[in-house]
């Protein structure tokens, strides 16, 4: 199993370093987050940054690590702009990119102040599923067309391909043992691993702790061909400060069939630039 941290709060240079020094103290990977202008009270105090422009900073200045966002919001981006993104920095850090991606909160203000948006559920899922349509006939080298129901454009192409072909995709699932919501989880199913959500009133509620991740993997191994190769799930959580508590929750994970551990610190009123910088450099847990 892998370990990923998220850099939820911190200006741009703080986020830099919060990155590099992952990179120094053994973890896998470096996130950030995608979003506009939040209405929350909480978060919507917080700034937010262009999480492809952090992510070229942070690619520019590692070597190793995993990049990528917790998540990217796609429905409300432009597929053509975002494919030249996903290029750019797909280059520059040499073929490290992943895409979690989802549909969007629906307290960012991209979404809610903007006419012409996707807004309900469902045509934020509509949306997903057609950017990531266009996103990946812009991965094959090829000329091509489109004309969904979110966008209609005439000829594009993209020469140069992904550094590994194309660029690892995980959507978020959600996840319900009594009643598995099939068109999140067959989605997910087509592309190279996902990030299970359970329903809940807040980031950290939506968490799927061991027991879901358990449930998850062997309705996976049902539904996925076997030959398909590899497949990413991705678990969030919090590792405790005493090690061998934190190696207990990390060994739980894996133990349920988790491929990543993300570090995920949301909570506005306790964490800082200061504190995530603090945790990353206790590294992640030995397995």
């Amino acid at each position: 199993m892998k370990f990923g941290f998220i850099g939820s709060y911190g200006s741009p240079a703080q986020q830099v370093r919060l990155a590099q020094e992952c990179e120094a103290h053994g973890w896998d990977g470096f996130f950030t987050w995608d979003g506009v202008s939040l209405d929350d009270e909480g978060f919507g105090a917080q700034p937010t940054w262009d999480p492809f422009g952090l992510l070229a900073a942070v690619a520019a200045v590692t070597e190793r690590i995993t990049l990528g966002a917790m998540i990217f919001a796609l429905p409300r981006r432009r597929p053509w702009e975002l494919a030249q993104q996903v290029l750019t920095v797909d280059h520059l850090s040499g073929g490290r990119l992943v895409l979690p991606v989802g549909v969007g909160v629906p307290i960012d203000r991209a979404f809610t102040s903007v006419k012409g948006q996707p807004s309900t559920l469902r045509e934020r899922a509509r949306a997903l599923d057609e950017v990531l349509a266009w996103l990946d006939r812009s991965w094959s080298g090829e000329s091509f067309e489109h004309d969904g129901e979110w966008a209609g454009t005439g000829t594009f192409r993209f020469p140069v391909p992904p550094v590994r072909g194309r660029v690892p995709v995980w959507p978020v699932a959600v996840w319900d043992a009594a009643q598995p919501p099939r068109r999140s989880l067959d989605r997910a199913l087509r592309w190279d691993g996902m990030v299970p959500q359970v329903r809940g009133d807040s980031p950290e509620d939506a968490e799927a702790g061991p027991e879901h991740i358990r449930e998850l993997t062997a309705w996976i191994a049902e539904h996925r061909d076997s030959e398909a190769g590899a497949y990413e799930v991705i678990m969030q959580g919090r590792l405790d400060a005493d090690p061998d508590r934190a190696r207990d929750q990390a060994r739980a994970a894996a133990g349920a069939g988790a491929t990543w551990w993300i570090e995920s610190w949301w909570d506005p009123t306790t964490t800082t630039p200061e504190s995530l910088l603090d945790r990353a450099r206790q590294g992640p847990p030995a397995l």
